[in-house]
């Protein structure tokens, strides 16, 4: 039973912490090409 709720809560941390890196992926992606057309325009 621990061992179970050990690697369900594991795998929860694993997905957040790779979720959280993928927004800040895109958010900064957006933001380059926001101050990429500023520049351009």
């Amino acid at each position: 039973m621990n061992i179970v709720l050990f690697n369900w809560t594991n795998g929860v941390v694993m997905l957040s912490v790779f979720f959280l890196v993928v927004i800040i992926l895109i958010g900064l992606l957006i933001n380059f090409m926001l101050s990429d057309k500023k520049k351009n325009s």
